[in-house]
């Protein structure tokens, strides 16, 4: 459907976990956090009637996401199920890629289950900063998972690096290269402003592309590309099997071709990552709620999505305060 500033809001990503096995530095805490009670997480069931009406005001495209989306037990049928809702054409998922490196098989079993992308989150190739800002030891897990997820048929890989200035910007090439003998698309994604993220210190996507012109020669944009579930733009490099890609809310400001949405593990519909609260469905489907007020309130809430981030003006009373594991990577 269309909101108020007459984009298409065809996509929600939905968190089925804030629990991850990982403490990512700009994510979590080394502690963790206090984990939300098991009786306020959406039930696959209710996560399943919510996709129904998702899909018939015009959702298409559903991302799984966490906290590590595969930490939650049965997860797999969740995702068959979603697969099947009538208008969802679209199911790719987000993981740190730590348990598919573990049992590779799991990249089989999440392509025969529905799914047709995934995008693996590395923000260093080397081990000693991996762990540093994951607190694991789970370098060679995630490039096990690459390459398994490489090696199926349909199935898309991508690998996720967030520009981190004090640690990773001196990999930038290196990151690349992982798509110069595979199908997959690295993208650099800025740092968001978000919980832990504040503290950490980004750079953009025009200094990334003047460091890898310098390495590999020219970057053309893939002038072909579908751009896939949302705003990503991609550039191609001579001589690499896949692309390389950027999501840059900061620099590149893309509010404008925004058309995602978001739903927190606990039931909130976000419509913008900035702004704090959301539409309680949770609250709605405990009560008792029929599936036209449902659409009603997903109707609205979608209308409503503000016209455009406001990180860069520090507007606090508006800043969601949650960090990213309890809204959903």
């Amino acid at each position: 459907m269309k909101d108020q500033f007459n984009r298409n809001i065809d996509y929600i990503r939905i968190s089925v976990t804030d629990r991850c096995n990982l403490r990512c530095r700009y994510c979590m805490p080394s502690c963790g956090v206090a984990s939300v009670p098991h009786g306020k997480i959406l039930t696959f069931d209710e996560i399943v009637r919510l996709t129904q009406r998702f899909a018939e005001v015009g959702i298409r495209k559903v991302k799984i996401t966490g906290g590590e989306p595969l930490v939650r037990r049965g997860v797999l049928d969740l995702i068959r199920e979603i697969r099947q809702v009538s208008g969802i054409d679209e199911v790719t998922l987000t993981t740190n890629g730590v348990l598919i490196g573990q049992q590779p098989e799991l990249a089989y079993q999440l392509a025969e289950a529905g799914v047709s992308s995934i995008n693996i989150s590395l923000d260093t190739l080397n081990r000693a900063r991996y762990e540093m800002l994951t607190g694991s030891d789970g370098l060679d897990d995630v490039m096990r998972a690459i390459d398994a997820c490489c090696s199926i048929p349909n199935l898309k890989a991508k690998v996720n690096a967030v520009t981190l200035a004090d640690y990773n910007r001196d990999e930038v090439a290196e990151l690349a290269a992982l798509a110069r003998d595979r199908n997959l698309d690295v993208r650099f994604i800025e740092m968001m402003p978000i919980g832990l993220g504040k503290d950490f210190k980004g750079y953009g996507q025009d200094w990334i592309l003047k460091e890898l012109e310098a390495v590999y020669g020219l970057a053309a944009m893939d002038e072909n590309d579908c751009r896939g579930n949302g705003p990503a733009v991609y550039y191609r490099l001579e001589g690499f099997c896949g692309r390389v890609g950027f999501i840059s809310a900061m620099s590149h400001m893309f509010c404008g071709e925004c058309n995602r949405v978001r739903l927190t593990s606990e039931g909130l519909l976000k419509p913008c990552l900035q702004y704090a609260g959301g539409t309680d469905l949770r609250r709605l489907l405990r009560n008792g709620a029929d599936d036209e007020i449902l659409r009603d309130a997903i109707r609205e809430a979608i209308y409503n999505k503000p016209q455009h981030h406001r990180f860069l003006d520090e507007i606090d009373d508006e800043m969601e305060g949650q960090g990213m594991s309890f809204i959903g990577g």
